[in-house]
Parts: structure tokens; C-alpha cells; sequence
């Protein structure tokens, strides 16, 4: 993966429920620099955004609240539970969501940060690899991500499968990976691990 890149982009991925997010807010609490694909994915898909329309127009009106914004929840039932529904809703999604973080990483370079976060779940299965300058997968089991899956959200278990399935396998991340942090245990054990990585990343590209 190309070291070039002016600010360095750090892809942090990681199953549902694999502790991903637990990292980012840890390294967001030491100033770094992230852009949160979630967060980009909830801003293009409000009302009047023309992503809203465009997954009206395939979905329905089965998806959309009735404050018209739109019905996560009842979307999420659909897209999970089918692959070619997934893939319709990514194919909206995606280009949009890299319009606006394309307009965020150039943000971050007029201000002069020489390295940012870029955290996402589906780094990897959208191959988006090459384009940046490292990958760091969190790693946990396929039965740990069910408990905590279930634990924070209230889906049935079968449904939570289905989310988990949805995604890439751990050896493919492994493979795709340039570093992994095992989230097998302790959320202490993790936050070290967090820790080392961040240390890292700032004797490599520089102090935030």
C-alpha cells in the first residue's frame, strides 16, 4: 500500500461488534484525526440528500419514517437478510459517502495533518485497500461478536447472525490486513493494544 499520500490515511476496519469503534474513540480521545463511515453513511441518507430518494424510489416507502427522514431499523431487516438487497443499497450509498469523505480528507490536508483515521466496517469488501496507505483490522470471533452484538442491540439472534454473515470472514481480514489487533479479551487488554498501534502510527507519520 502506497506510503505517498498527503495526509496518510490509516483504514481501521473490523467486523460488527469487534470492538472497531472502541479503538477509534480511544485514538479520537488522543486527538486524532477520524472519519467515521457510519457517521458519513447517516449524513448522505437524510432527507433531501439525493441518496434519501434514491433509496426511497428502490425500498419503498416501507423504510421511510413517517417525519420522512429514513427508517434505519426497517431498512436494515431487509438489506441484512438478502445479499442482492445489500448490494442495491450499497451501490446508492457508496458513491455518495465518497464524495463527502473525498471533501473531508481534503479538509484535513488544507489544515496540515500529515496522517488521519479513516474507521469502516466494509474497507475490505469494498476494495478499497489500494487507495489507502495502511489497513488495521480489530479482530474478534464469530461468537463473541454475537454476544455483544446482542447484548447493545435489539435484534433476535437470527438477525444478528445475519449481520454477521453479511460481512468478510476473519482470514480474509487477516490476509487484506497490514496489522491486526485481537479483541479476544479483556476491553483493557484492548486499549493497550490501541495504545501500541497509536504510538506507532505517530513514530511513522508523524505527531498529530
Amino acid at each position: 500500500m502506497t506510503t505517498e499520500q498527503h495526509p496518510a490515511i490509516i483504514g481501521l476496519t473490523g467486523g460488527i461488534a469487534s470492538g472497531k469503534s472502541t479503538v477509534a474513540e480511544r485514538w479520537r480521545g488522543r486527538g486524532v484525526p477520524i472519519i467515521d463511515a457510519d457517521q458519513v453513511a447517516r449524513e448522505v441518507v437524510t432527507k433531501g440528500a439525493p441518496a434519501h430518494a434514491s433509496i426511497r424510489t428502490t425500498f419503498g416507502e416501507e423504510v421511510i419514517q413517517k417525519d420522512g427522514e429514513l427508517d434505519r431499523a426497517a431498512l436494515g431487516r431487509i438489506v441484512f437478510a438478502d445479499t442482492a438487497q445489500l448490494d442495491k443499497l450499497n451501490a446508492i450509498v457508496h458513491p455518495a459517502m465518497m464524495t463527502r469523505i473525498t471533501e473531508r480528507v481534503g479538509e484535513y490536508h488544507k489544515a496540515g495533518r500529515r496522517w488521519l483515521v479513516y474507521e469502516a466496517a466494509l474497507i475490505i469488501e469494498k476494495g478499497l485497500n489500494p487507495t489507502l496507505t495502511e489497513v488495521i483490522s480489530v479482530i474478534a470471533t464469530p461468537a463473541q461478536q454475537l454476544e455483544r452484538l446482542m447484548a447493545r442491540n435489539p435484534i433476535t439472534e437470527q438477525e444478528a447472525r445475519e449481520r454477521i454473515a453479511s460481512q468478510t470472514d476473519n482470514d480474509t481480514r487477516r490476509q487484506a490486513s497490514d496489522h491486526i489487533m485481537n479483541n479476544d479479551g479483556s476491553v483493557d487488554a484492548l486499549m493497550e493494544e490501541a495504545d501500541k498501534h497509536l504510538a506507532r502510527l505517530i513514530a511513522t507519520y508523524g505527531r498529530l
